[in-house]
Order: C-alpha cells, then sequence, then structure tokens
C-alpha cells in the first residue's frame, strides 16, 4: 500500500494545504527564496540551516523504485528533523513543473525531487500560505506523521 493510498488527494483539507503549497512554492521563487535539486539543497542545508523554514520532497509513483533517491530523502528528512525544519512529501511532479515555469522539453530540466524554501533571518517575510503548511506539518507531527503527504493536483 502506497502512501497516496493511505491519504486521500480530493478532501477539503488536502486542497486547501496544496494550494497553499503552491503559493508558497511560487511566492518563494518569484524572492529568489527557493533552492531546488537534491544536491543543491543538501549543500544549502549544511551552510545555513537556520535559513530553511520548508522542505518539499517530490515524487511519483515511477519514483517509488529509485533506491538512491529514497536514501536521499532519508538522509535530508533526518536532517529536517534534528534542526526543526518542516518537511513535506508531494506527488504530482507534473504540476510541480508547471508552478514552476519549468523550461521547455528541449532543455535540460530541473531536479524538483526536493525544494528548499528559505526564509531571511529577519521577519520581513511573512507568508500566509506558509503558516497554513506549516500548521498542517504540525498537525501531522501530533498524529505522529512525521513526514505529511499533499497530493498536487492538475488543474
Amino acid at each position: 500500500m502506497t502512501l497516496e493510498e493511505l491519504v486521500p488527494c480530493d478532501s477539503s483539507k488536502m486542497q486547501a494545504v496544496s494550494e497553499a503549497v503552491e503559493r508558497v512554492l511560487v511566492a518563494a521563487q518569484r524572492q529568489d527564496r527557493l533552492t531546488v535539486g537534491v544536491y543543491e539543497s543538501a549543500k544549502l542545508m549544511n551552510v545555513d540551516p537556520d535559513s530553511v523554514v520548508l522542505c518539499v520532497l517530490a515524487t511519483d509513483e515511477e519514483d517509488e523504485g529509485d533506491i538512491a533517491l529514497q536514501i536521499h530523502f532519508t538522509l535530508i528528512q533526518a536532517f529536517c528533523c534534528d534542526n526543526d525544519i518542516h518537511i513535506l512529501r508531494v506527488s504530482g511532479m507534473q504540476r510541480l513543473a508547471t508552478i514552476l515555469g519549468e523550461p521547455e522539453p528541449a532543455t535540460e530540466p530541473r531536479d524538483l525531487h526536493c525544494l528548499l524554501v528559505t526564509n531571511p533571518h529577519t521577519d520581513a517575510w511573512k507568508s500566509q500560505g506558509l503558516a497554513e503548511v506549516a500548521s498542517y506539518c504540525a498537525e501531522s507531527r501530533d498524529k505522529n506523521q512525521w513526514v505529511p503527504y499533499v497530493c498536487l493536483q492538475e488543474r
């Protein structure tokens, strides 16, 4: 049984959190506060973990068999837990590529499997969407779901 089968993608709560995740990622990208890629994310967390406020781990069903990716995810999740960084697992790689404005198929795509949203060390950047996502992560942890899941839906 997969995570997608355990957590329904069509609930109103899931839809609201999914939309909040999308708003956060778009705003972070626009403000140059989004780190994209497993390797780039690991480098940033090593240098400045206090600036990271959200870690998004994205996979689709075909990625479940990628052992190297799963090992990277396990290490990133452990690091995030140790550093009190909210973690969210999402499916819907195509939707993720769409909202982040991925380049045309002829160019090399970015590695969207790991995304970090950073926050400056000031309180200047406040986001209602980030507060929604953080609340969802906290609620999930209270239910012993340490890495909550969100399904990004095509629109």
